[in-house]
């Protein structure tokens, strides 16, 4: 254990340090400048944008969760938000987000087949959020005259995207036939089978949810991914680029999903360099630089910093009698 920590400790280690240095590397010392000049006030604004992102997740959690895990209040909701947050960003991959997630769950109550299922429910919102998104630029590039930047991207994307959900619907459908083919023995298939089983019954339970309910679900999806990628262009708007707001948000969610491609936690380096690639060509490397260290502050080193203490306290809790974890009504 304590070894495994220490290669976790590793890993974190090279990911701050990527963080900055791969930025810094792009935009030279003139970053450094013009990060001295960046308005103080336009980068708490920023920190404020994200705790309300932080509470949107907060709230989505709530709705998707129905009571099943006892009473939960929003300040409940947000500390599991954000230890969530912070073992996706201090792991590889994001690996460790969804067993934090069941985790604190399980020590409300909760079955670990109805946590999957409100994951699950959570994930394909947020898929079917930039699908819809993507869809939406893909319609205004062809409704105006200004060509985009690598627009053959918007197109990669949107089949990407089709392919996951697709992947993810054909796997819940099928799932006996996939336990009989992945060729589990004889004594564990019933075990497994009643597992398979009883994710499918709780995820058929979180979708049989009132429609109300789940377009409020649907609403604060939106609202948190439409304020969180907004974050790279007040970065930019703050270092004087003018960039579009639709081209900002492409370059994130691009460069996000490169950086699930990295071993390192966060996604560091390949964000970076991703982000990099794709603003350069418009404004330069200095200012493209600066605006991937704020930026990459306000959603890696932020949700690190203020997810940590969150984290240790939720997970170190010792279970109460009668009561769940840490939140009473919230």
């Amino acid at each position: 254990m304590a070894e495994r920590r220490r290669h976790y400790g590793g890993w974190l280690a090279a990911a701050l340090v990527l963080a900055l240095a791969v930025p810094l590397m792009i935009g030279g010392r003139d970053a450094l400048t013009a990060l001295g000049d960046f308005p103080p006030g336009r980068l708490a604004g920023m920190l404020a944008l994200v705790v309300l992102c932080w509470n949107l997740n907060a709230l989505r959690l709530r709705l998707l969760l129905a009571g099943h895990a006892g009473p939960l209040g929003q300040r409940g909701a947000l500390g599991m938000v954000m230890a969530t947050e912070f073992a996706i960003c201090a792991t590889p991959g994001g690996s460790g987000g969804l067993p934090t997630l069941l985790a604190l769950l399980a020590r409300r109550g909760l079955r670990p087949s109805r946590a999957s299922a409100v994951f699950m429910v959570d994930q394909c919102c947020d898929l079917l959020f930039f699908l819809a998104a993507l869809t939406a630029l893909v319609l205004v590039s062809l409704a105006t005259a200004v060509p985009w930047p690598y627009q053959w991207l918007l197109v990669a994307a949107i089949v990407a995207l089709l392919l996951l959900l697709a992947t993810g619907a054909m796997l819940i459908r099928h799932l006996p036939a996939l336990l009989r083919r992945l060729g589990a023995s004889r004594k564990r298939r019933p075990r497994l089978a009643r597992r398979l089983l009883g994710f499918r019954q709780a995820l058929v339970a979180t979708l049989a949810l009132p429609r109300p309910v789940l377009m409020l679900t649907m609403a604060s999806c939106a609202a948190h991914w439409l304020t969180r990628y907004s974050l790279l262009y007040l970065a930019l708007a703050g270092l004087g680029a003018d960039v579009a707001w639709s081209w900002a948000f492409l370059v994130q969610m691009l460069s996000m999903a490169a950086g699930q491609l990295s071993l390192l936690p966060g996604g560091t380096g390949a964000a970076e360099l991703g982000t990099g690639m794709l603003l350069i060509p418009l404004v330069g490397q200095a200012t493209a630089g600066a605006a991937i260290v704020i930026w990459r502050f306000v959603t890696f080193h932020c949700y690190l910093l203020a997810g940590a203490p969150v984290f240790l306290a939720m997970i170190g809790l010792p279970r109460r009698r009668g009561t769940p974890d840490g939140d009473r009504a919230g």
